[in-house]
């Protein structure tokens, strides 16, 4: 997926921020009580938060320092609240009963970036852009992140489907844009369409297409309720999977592994399933290999490393670090306590969420956050909060 950085021009503050939080992160381990007021800069201005994180909780945002796990800001925002990276080192969007906002996490505000709608859903970064997808309105938003800067709505590219649904959409690097078919009742598979918007590829071969990822030599992918469909080279290829009904509904990708990671579950008719193997799917062959992790996990709880490192959070406590090539797990970090899925996917568990070398989860039953070094599989840091958190995500340069 996309690599590119913005880089962020730094304040004086700013830069003795940064050296101050690269002191603290040798610390080692700790456990602060946290702080819930925000620094001030001279003159009475919120000091930027260094590699910020976003969390949310029932009632609002916690806006964290990325290294040292500080509370730095509580923003109130009634509502369910989702979390995505916006695509450069500041910006986050959140998603609101009302549809898409832009928070600058560094500066722990919102800016004047809104896409009204209802029920957003997927954020996308990929090639340099970012996309949007409301399900309520089928309305796609495509924007360059670097135009988040200046604290107002980018002008950008828009597209709105022939029927509102559940969906999501990705723009490739040749300006060509995956959006997925589907009405509110069924959702059958993915068009592309050119840089006109004009169609020109589709494929309706993808049930209850849910989801996308993209891979090494931007191959994309969308899951289905029986397989994956990929996107490559402009043709569509199916990958079938080894059951009647085998979904996978959730993906994560890596811009340097061929191999996509999915979830995979086998029971149309379960409340919830709590499946305890992950799909590997080969973007080079159009194979999907299954590998037992004899545990279960969550939609939370899937990752990409900065080696293409698949992750994989497990009930278990245990954060996966599985070799996607050969389907091998190389190394098993104890993260969190034993937890149990809850039924209601809107309900907080423990979250995965991954920027450079450093997997942060959430640990929602004792209110804890922590970070832990992946390569050398180490916690190096907690934090405990003053309320358990849902959703968790940061400012990500590309994805």
């Amino acid at each position: 997926m996309d690599t590119s950085i913005r880089t962020r021009t730094l304040t004086g503050t700013a830069l003795a921020l940064a050296a101050s939080v690269a002191l603290t992160a040798c610390g080692g381990n700790s456990t602060p009580s946290a702080d819930v007021k925000a620094k001030q800069a001279p003159g009475g201005g919120t000091a930027a938060v260094g590699n910020p994180l976003v969390a949310s909780f029932d009632g609002g945002l916690y806006v964290l320092d990325g290294e040292t796990l500080k509370l730095r800001k509580t923003i109130e925002l009634p509502g369910f609240n989702r979390v995505n990276p916006a695509g450069d080192r500041e910006h986050v969007v959140i998603s609101t009963d009302s549809g898409f906002r832009v928070l600058n996490a560094a500066r722990q505000t919102f800016t004047d970036a809104e896409y009204k709608g209802a029920k957003p859903g997927h954020v996308v970064q990929h090639g340099g852009k970012t996309v949007l997808f409301t399900d309520g309105t089928g309305e796609v938003n495509v924007f360059d992140p670097a135009d988040l800067a200046g604290g107002k709505k980018p002008q950008g590219r828009s597209y709105t489907s022939a029927e509102p649904h559940h969906g999501v959409a990705i723009e490739l690097s040749n300006g060509e844009l995956l959006s997925t078919l589907g009405t509110e009742e069924k959702r059958t598979g993915a068009m592309v369409l050119d840089k006109n918007n004009r169609e020109i590829k589709r494929a309706e071969n993808c049930p209850g297409v849910h989801g996308e990822a993209a891979a090494k030599d931007e191959a994309i992918a969308v899951g289905c309720e029986d397989g994956v469909l990929i996107y490559k080279g402009g043709k569509f290829t199916k990958v079938d999977a080894p059951d009647d009904y085998g979904r996978v509904g959730n993906q994560r990708g890596s811009d340097i592994s061929p191999v996509l990671l999915g979830d995979y579950k086998t029971d149309a008719e379960a409340e919830l399933e709590r499946p305890t193997r992950i799909s590997l799917i080969d973007t080079r062959t159009a194979k999907l290999r299954l590998v037992d992790l004899g545990t279960s996990y969550s939609f939370r709880s899937l990752a990409r490393g900065s080696h293409g490192e698949a992750l994989v959070l497990g009930t278990n406590g245990i954060l996966h670090v599985i070799d996607p090539e050969t389907g091998k797990v190389e190394k098993k970090i104890e993260a969190v306590a034993d937890w149990q899925e809850p039924l209601d996917w809107q309900q907080a568990r423990p979250t995965l969420f991954v920027r450079d070398h450093t997997a942060y989860v959430s640990e929602p039953g004792k209110r804890q956050l922590h970070a832990i070094d992946l390569e050398s599989g180490k916690k190096v840091n907690s934090v405990t909060l003053p309320k358990s958190t849902n959703e968790l995500s940061g400012a990500v340069a590309g994805h």
